[in-house]
């Protein structure tokens, strides 16, 4: 079986089983709705973060909202757009933060996939949109099965950092009672807030600061430019 397959495997293993019987029966339902709308991310790509970041792997967690709702952009990681989509406003404002924070270039992409693949969870708190209407899944049922995903998160005693940017990722605050955890609170990094203690918030040194003082290793935030990433691959 493909190892991302089995990462989601070991979320679910880890949720109650009403979740686990309410995922699937969720992701049966936004297959069916496909028939008549449009929906984001494609089927393959909802629980995309889940997949490429094991429970026992994950040492920081971003959380965002819901995808991002236009056509081409959303791939199942939050705040990350696929290589040739332009870089949305709030992801801009997110590498200006991590250029004043930790001297990264900022890179013509915005595919946030080389985080994910060390440890951090990009998981929005709903995992699918209809097209062109922010937020138009909410209270569909995702948000139980992120919650239980945030609760497995808070019963490792592993430290981990949480990134809570704005009110609806600090809602989730409560779940989070270990205190070998650290949490990190700011403004969401949008155009209508950055300005309002986003920028400055320096969450990537702090988280990285976190990691080492634990003896873990830190994050290296640094996206490259698309054309070093396809000589990589």
């Amino acid at each position: 079986m493909d190892a991302t397959k089995d990462n989601v495997g070991l979320w679910l293993d880890g949720a109650p089983e009403r979740v686990r019987s309410d995922t699937e029966r969720l992701l049966d339902e936004v297959g069916r709705l496909r028939q008549s709308q449009v929906i984001y991310p494609a089927q393959d790509q909802i629980l995309r973060a889940l997949e490429l970041t094991a429970p026992s792997d994950v040492r920081v967690v971003i959380l965002g909202q819901d995808p991002y709702h236009e056509e081409g952009q959303a791939h199942g990681l939050c705040f990350s757009v696929k290589p040739d989509v332009q870089i949305p406003p709030s992801l801009v404002n997110i590498y200006q933060e991590l250029h004043e924070d930790c001297g990264c270039y900022i890179p013509n992409n915005g595919c946030l996939t080389k985080w994910a693949d060390q440890g951090v969870l990009l998981l929005n708190t709903v995992l699918t949109v209809r097209a062109h209407q922010a937020n138009s899944h909410k209270n569909i049922g995702w948000e139980e099965f992120t919650d239980a995903a945030i609760r497995i998160l808070n019963d490792i005693d592993r430290p981990i950092v949480f990134l809570l940017w704005g009110r609806p990722a600090q809602t989730k605050k409560s779940m989070l009672s270990n205190p070998n955890h650290l949490i990190l609170e700011s403004p969401h990094p949008s155009p209508l807030s950055a300005y309002r203690g986003f920028f400055g918030s320096r969450p990537f040194s702090r988280a990285n600061k976190f990691l080492k003082e634990h003896g873990l290793e830190p994050i290296d935030w640094q996206i490259e430019n698309k054309e070093q990433q396809e000589i990589k691959e």
